[in-house]
């Protein structure tokens, strides 16, 4: 799958099935790839159905980021990159939003592979062309590539079976596997994003040499429908649509990009940021507090109906995700399964839920929440045949005990999940002490809860609270999101809130989420520091499935294995974007079934602005 990183705007969906489905199709020139048998628009498609062909082209929409920016880089690991900096690029291939899973050629106008999955090949749009008007080369998508795996370490991970990557025909690239039977990355290849190797290579307005391994705040060449027009280093920056941009006509951009300028904006506090929109400083905000949901849309915008709420269910329909307080088990006291899963116990969703939730939260209990993969009862089938293939590899407890959440919600339920907690801890080794749970040295167990920002104190205070009262000195300390970013990226934390989003293809990703060899890669997403062989094998089966039943065995199998070892304990979670917009824009009349399509398939709305005020 492609992940949400520095290197997208937002979350694009690839698949593993699509392999699956066109698996009959070998060394056959594709000009799309989809999980359902064929894609749904044939080669010579005119437009995506959902958008709107005769969408106004013009306007202003205006975004919101929080914390800043220092780089336009988009490939480091380091370094804050700019939003909307993904508008400057494109990819090889690019999804469509009315189906599952499902690219078409953009970069690339088609591909191909063998029937063992050994390679994959991509012959190049003619059609490509950089803002100064080079054609987009072969000898860009090897440069870029080799970069990539150079300068960021995930995304070394991410392709850690490519062993090459060559012109092997005029106009064609073609990447060279390790081994066979990788199905997914064909696809993931195709999202690779591709910069301009003659412009890195160059030198800028003073004659000095760009260095693709630095951060620059340089304004960047790119080839995809926007440019950089202006920023304020930190606080804003604003991108313009490109009147001759190259694919203005291409089937997959026809209604999209209809904005003249884009900008983003920069706020330090969350708080801060909602009172800004609120004075029409952005357009569109996208709540993430129940009880601001609840009880603060009562501004005179909303009443008179300058601004709109609206809930967008098409954003999740094709993704899960998991989210929750992970317990860095680099730290000592956290290898100890039995302390992690005491967290669990003193962890309150029930009364959180009546005092401030609102009720519009479920307890998740899946890494695949929302999704097929996820686990649920005993196993069973081929399941139960690939948990029992790993042996002592895996906490046997997975054959017999389901995972289930415990449930509070009142004192009694509460004291009775303490207990539990404190007898854990106590088969752990420590012993409580007066108001004190130490270990056999006497040294009183203590770790750190760090938080990006506010918003989630109220909830962590409460598992604080709860831990307090079996001795545990808890603390939580909430930093800005350029601190939190760089202790995230060198593991300096005890625990955090964070998480992992899934899609309907789980594959390679999974080794930089929970692989041994990401463990002590800087800026992995192994935030938990999971290092277990029964996981790297549950990996392997994922990456090697056969077919979309293995995958799907293998994935809840998976699944079930990180919930035994406690890596994490689940939050809460909602299955619908809660959306604010000042009502200047309208939409085509039948969204997308798995996106809200803001703003990309929106348009500036000129009868509407006059009535809410430019």
């Amino acid at each position: 799958m492609k992940l949400t990183s520095i290197l997208a705007t937002g979350l694009v969906l690839v698949s593993t099935l699509s392999a699956f489905a066109q698996a009959d199709k070998p060394d056959t020139w594709l000009h799309g790839s989809s999980a359902i048998g064929e894609p749904k628009y044939p080669e010579g498609f005119t437009h995506f159905d959902y958008v709107n062909v005769d969408a106004p082209k013009g306007g202003t929409v205006r975004m919101s980021a929080m914390g800043s920016f220092d780089t336009f880089n988009p490939i480091l690991p380091k370094g804050e990159v700019a939003g909307g900096v993904g508008l400057l690029y494109e990819t090889l291939m690019t999804p469509s939003l009315d189906e599952v899973l499902t690219d078409y050629g953009l970069l690339a106008e088609a591909m191909k592979f063998p029937a063992d999955y050994s390679s994959v090949t991509f012959r190049m749009n003619p059609d490509a062309k950089w803002h100064d008007g080079e054609p987009v080369k072969v000898s860009d998508v090897i440069w870029s590539f080799n970069k990539l795996v150079e300068l960021n370490p995930d995304r070394a991970q991410y392709y850690h079976n490519v062993t090459g990557v060559a012109e092997t025909a005029p106009g064609e690239v073609t990447f060279t596997f390790d081994q066979p039977g990788n199905r997914e990355l064909p696809k993931i290849l195709g999202q690779l994003m591709v910069l301009p190797q003659h412009w890195w290579e160059g030198t800028d307005a003073k004659g000095k040499k760009r260095d693709i391994g630095a951060s620059t705040l340089e304004p960047p060449l790119g080839s995809g429908p926007y440019e950089l027009a202006s920023f304020d280093a930190g606080r804003t920056v604003t991108y313009k649509r490109v009147e001759n941009y190259w694919g203005k006509d291409h089937p997959t951009q026809i209604g999209t990009n209809n904005f003249d300028e884009y900008r983003v904006e920069y706020f330090l506090d969350l708080n801060v940021a909602f009172e800004a929109f609120k004075g029409d400083q952005f357009d569109w905000w996208m709540e993430n507090t129940a009880r601001r949901w609840a009880t603060a849309y009562d501004f005179p915008a909303v009443k008179d109906g300058r601004v709109v709420q609206e809930l967008f269910p098409q954003d999740y329909n094709s993704n899960g995700y998991i989210v929750g307080y992970i317990p860095n088990q680099r730290r000592a006291i956290f290898q100890d399964e039995r302390v992690r899963e005491a967290l669990n116990y003193a962890f309150d969703f029930e009364e959180l839920s009546k005092t401030l939730f609102y009720g519009q939260y479920q307890r998740l209990n899946s890494y695949f929440y929302g999704l097929p993969f996820a686990s649920s009862g005993l196993p069973e089938g081929e399941e139960l045949e690939i948990l029992q293939s790993l042996g002592d590899k895996i906490p046997q407890r997975v054959f017999t005990e389901p995972y289930t959440n415990p449930v509070s919600g009142d004192a009694s339920k509460l004291r009775a999940n303490l207990r539990t907690a404190l007898g854990l801890l106590q088969e752990a080794g420590y012993t409580l002490e007066g108001n004190r749970l130490v270990d056999a040295n006497g040294t009183q167990l203590s770790f750190e809860i760090l938080l990006n920002g506010p918003t989630n104190e109220p909830v962590a205070t409460n598992l604080v609270t709860n831990l307090n009262q079996i001795g545990i000195a808890a603390t939580l300390r909430t930093v800005d999101s350029p601190q939190y970013i760089n202790r995230l990226r060198s593991f300096d934390y005890d625990v955090i809130y964070s998480g992992w989003g899934q899609t309907f293809s789980p594959g390679n990703e999974q080794r930089f989420f929970f692989g041994s060899t990401s463990k002590d890669e800087p800026g992995s997403q192994n935030y938990a520091g999971i290092a277990d062989p029964g996981v790297d094998a549950l990996i392997d089966k994922i990456i090697y499935a056969d077919d979309r039943e293995t995958l799907e065995a293998a994935t809840k199998a998976l699944d079930r294995v990180l919930l035994a070892q406690h890596n994490i304990v689940p939050s809460y979670g909602l299955r619908n974007t809660r959306s604010a917009r000042w009502d200047r824009f309208s939409r085509p009349e039948n969204l997308p079934e798995f996106s809200s399509g803001f703003p990309s398939i929106w348009w500036y709305d000129e009868a509407k602005a006059a009535k809410v005020g430019q």
